[in-house]
């Protein structure tokens, strides 16, 4: 979609989560750019005001920022206190961090705080923000999911299963917002040039397909209102159908097996327990 046609459809507000870095940063870039003015949720405030001029700066959009950490039990209600009320068109759901490694090697706040993140927080949201976005003529949700939603994924299981959950929720309220004007768009990044995958243990150099989160983020808001769900990427659509055409137990066995190696050629060999 073009950048007026941005503005004209999903204006005057959008709304981006976890944008402080990497693909809600870049969400934040290109919204603006198409001028819709913002607000911007992350947890770290410092990348978020360094965001803010720069955008301000460049474009002569209105971005608000809110400072949130949206693993905590109520960050929606905080989040959603935040707005103060503003036509908010479009709404990026795009906060999420993952976990690498057995199960059991992470803690019950860590799992929490993911499943949080990931599945609770949006899901909240979203049933708290759409009533007005039915409300309006126009207006748009993108929802970050991720390839590892797609199957199972040994050594990164809890994350893959908040991300199955995004994935199912997204689809199905897809489903539902059928003729009513609102546009819905499951987005499923692969490996992502962020810092996020250094964050689980994966170097830079054994992400398999690397896309930059700018060619991530203008194929998501190309797709918006024309298609459901968006993996981007050659190699990330032609490893899930490869997964998905196997029986069950080698495709587990063929994911784990790379995350495995993936984690090891990263100096950070997996652990049973």
């Amino acid at each position: 979609m073009s950048q007026i046609g941005l503005q004209h459809k999903y204006g005057p507000w959008a709304l981006v989560t976890g944008a402080s870095s990497g693909i809600g940063a870049e969400f934040a870039r290109q919204l603006a750019a198409g001028g819709l003015n913002l607000i911007l949720v992350a947890r770290r405030e410092a990348p978020m005001r360094a965001l803010q001029s720069e955008l301000s700066a460049r474009h002569g959009v209105e971005i608000e920022l809110l400072v949130l950490d949206l693993g905590a039990a109520d960050a929606a209600l905080q989040l959603c206190a935040g707005l103060g009320g503003r036509d908010i068109g479009l709404v990026v759901s795009n906060a999420g961090f993952g976990l690498k490694g057995g199960f059991n090697q992470h803690t019950p706040a860590a799992l929490e705080a993911m499943l949080n993140v990931n599945a609770r927080t949006p899901l909240l949201l979203l049933h708290t923000l759409l009533p007005a976005l039915r409300r309006r003529a126009t207006a748009g949700i993108i929802v970050t999911g991720s390839i590892e939603g797609e199957t199972a994924f040994p050594w990164s299981s809890a994350y893959a299963a908040t991300k199955a959950f995004v994935h199912n929720f997204a689809l199905s309220l897809y489903g539902e917002l059928a003729d009513s004007g609102v546009d819905l768009l499951l987005l499923e990044p692969g490996s992502t040039d962020t810092e996020a995958a250094g964050l689980q243990g994966i170097s830079r150099e054994n992400l398999v397909g690397l896309m930059s989160p700018a060619q991530v983020v203008a194929q998501a808001l190309a797709r918006l209102g024309k298609t459901p769900v968006l993996i981007p990427g050659l190699h990330n659509r032609v490893f899930i159908g490869l997964l998905r055409l196997l029986p069950r137990r080698v495709a587990i066995a063929l994911a784990g097996k790379g995350m495995a190696a993936a984690l090891a050629r990263s100096g950070n060999p997996v652990r049973v327990g």
